[in-house]
């Protein structure tokens, strides 16, 4: 009898990994484990009540991690920003991103083969040193190029904004006539990339994970911008205007007054969502066979739901 293939997830209990989960149980080809730093959470029972195997793991916890990972063929691996948060010294995220990575490099040539990160791009780069203060995409571009220069087999999901920030954020704001969409120094006429993460991140995962064996693909060491729509926040306002059928206004807001947020606000205006130039939806997912959402099938499926009356 095959081993299963495992594909340990980290952040299994958040939106991404949670999704990622979710996807692998549904496909069928490969076997989930959950990586949590509390595997008695109500989050963590849920999912051993659906028989995923949750075993308890920590980025900053190199030596705990060496048995959680274990036996894996593959790696789904997220890391949190924490430069926002007290007494976070030296637990940032390329301090997390350096302790998965270095424990992979140090496996017993049995696992995990691939590793699957979900990043984001260097915006001090793309701004040519315009904006060097968006320390969670700074440290995340700092991973990708630690794992680049670690020879580990890899391929990075470049990750645009959330659409279900729009509850998970709570970015909707209701009003008297229905809800306004308020933005940091976005105009109206600025473009952002978004993506359904809880389904575009899984249906991307899936397509590396069962084509990262063959070399003739050339997965191994890519980045992949995962974008569903390039539009404005005020046409993302009209669609949820017409998804609820009541009134959605869009709102350029002041600047947040933390420098990280703001140059990143700024430079996802002035840049059109940092991806533009790949072209939506991107066409070496496509080619691997990735169905990507759309952002029609998001306002009906979600926005309807949660915001219609």
């Amino acid at each position: 009898m095959a081993s299963p293939r495992i594909v340990s997830v980290f952040g299994a209990t958040g939106l991404q990994g949670g999704a990622v989960v979710d996807a692998l149980l549904k496909d069928g080809n490969f076997v989930p484990r959950a990586i949590a730093r509390d595997p008695e959470s109500e989050t963590s029972k849920k999912l051993k009540a659906r028989g995923v195997e949750v075993v308890k793991g920590d980025s900053l916890d190199k030596v705990g991690l060496v048995s959680a990972l274990r036996g894996s063929e593959a790696v789904f691996a997220v890391t949190v920003p924490v430069f926002f948060l007290p007494d976070m010294e030296g637990k940032g995220e390329l301090v997390q991103g350096k302790n998965i990575v270095c424990l992979v490099l140090d496996r017993d040539g049995t696992w995990p083969l691939l590793k699957l990160h979900s990043s984001l791009p260097s915006i001090s780069k793309i701004s040519d040193g315009k904006y060097k203060s968006v320390v969670h995409y700074e440290e995340k571009e700092a991973v990708r190029e630690y794992l680049k220069s670690s020879g580990l087999a890899h391929a990075s999901l470049l990750l645009p904004a959330f659409l279900e920030n729009l509850w998970t954020r709570h970015i909707l704001k209701k009003t008297e006539k229905g809800y306004d969409l308020p933005v940091p120094i976005y105009k109206a006429t600025d473009l952002e990339a978004f993506a359904w993460i809880s389904r575009d991140v899984p249906s991307a995962s899936l397509v590396l994970l069962k084509n990262y064996a063959d070399p003739a693909k050339q997965i191994n060491g890519k980045a992949y911008p995962v974008v569903n729509a390039n539009i404005s926040y005020a046409k993302l306002a009209q669609m949820i205007g017409n998804a609820t059928d009541v009134e959605v206004t869009f709102t350029g807001a002041p600047p947040t007054g933390m420098v990280a947020m703001d140059e990143m606000f700024a430079a996802h205006a002035e840049y059109s969502g940092l991806y533009t130039a790949t072209p939506v939806p991107n066409p070496e997912l496509v080619a691997l066979r990735m169905k990507f959402s759309t952002i029609e099938e998001f306002m009906e499926t979600e926005v309807k739901a949660r915001f219609g009356h």
